[in-house]
């Protein structure tokens, strides 16, 4: 007993060691950059670094003031990426149980064509899309990126959908229609409240792609729907890289997603392993 208990214990160190040190490793940088977007030019680069000063908010203060216009950075950056996330959930749940419950040939290459569209690089498609958005005037508008996110997401929410779908039981869409439902109130009533949390976890990844990218936005969007990403890299100028901007970008990129993923960690932890489960 003495034997399987120490051997236990060492597996126990040897395991939370290894936690620890992925979290440093992943916590660390994060830290480090929101403590020095509260920080001045000069206390950045201090030596040796200073994890205890005085804050200051002279660099938040500037960039949301209007001269440094960030706040429409933000407002483009939510309106795309809310936007194109609300549609493709909606679609890819409509799509999703019809894949799930549907009756048809050949469901299963259906299916993985829909996923292959997602595997798709986004270099490999922003040609044929800027084509298509310069003759039909999307061009520059925030409408562009809408479409192209919702280009990426939708196959995605889709196919975790119907994954999600299929783990619903049968019998209570079944039951629903004995009790006087059509297959959409069936849906409605049912299935998509059973799965809400696949539905959460779904609208929070595809959140997440929109609210981070760079290279759709990049080249679609104009100087007035630029996005915060796009606005990040016109730190970077030839006289140097606004380092205090720099760091507070950052933390104002990464925190709405972290509050998202905090908010309904429940639901995303839930509705992934609902997800993974066969």
């Amino acid at each position: 007993m003495k034997v399987h208990s120490g051997r236990s214990v060492i597996k126990f160190i040897i395991l939370y060691t290894v936690v620890i040190i992925l979290l440093a490793w992943a916590l660390i940088p994060i830290f480090w950059m929101v403590q020095s977007s509260f920080k001045t030019q000069a206390g950045m680069f201090s030596l040796p670094p200073k994890l205890f000063f005085k804050p200051t908010f002279a660099t938040y203060g500037y960039m949301f003031s209007a001269r440094g216009g960030f706040f429409r950075f933000i407002l483009n950056s939510a309106i795309a990426a809310l936007s194109s996330t609300l549609v493709a959930v909606i679609l890819g749940a409509a799509g999703g149980f019809a894949l799930a419950r549907g009756r048809f040939k050949r469901k299963k290459d259906i299916s993985f064509w829909v996923i292959s569209t997602r595997m798709a690089p986004i270099p490999a498609v922003i040609l044929p899309l800027y084509i298509m958005f310069a003759r039909i005037g999307l061009l520059g508008n925030i409408g562009s990126l809408l479409f192209a996110y919702t280009t990426f997401n939708l196959p995605f929410a889709l196919w975790m959908m119907m994954v999600f779908f299929e783990d619903v039981p049968v019998a209570l869409e079944e039951a629903a229609l004995i009790d006087g439902c059509n297959k959409f109130q069936a849906f409605l009533r049912i299935s998509l409240p059973t799965a809400r949390s696949g539905l959460v976890a779904t609208a929070v990844l595809c959140l997440m792609f929109a609210w981070n990218d760079f290279l759709f936005a990049s080249v679609f969007s104009s100087s007035n729907t630029q996005t915060i990403p796009v606005a990040a890299s016109l730190l970077i100028t030839q006289q140097g890289i606004a380092w205090g901007q720099a760091m507070a970008t950052g933390t104002v990129i990464i925190t709405p997603m972290l509050i998202a993923g905090l908010a309904v960690r429940k639901y995303l932890v839930r509705g992934l392993s609902m997800g993974a489960v066969k």
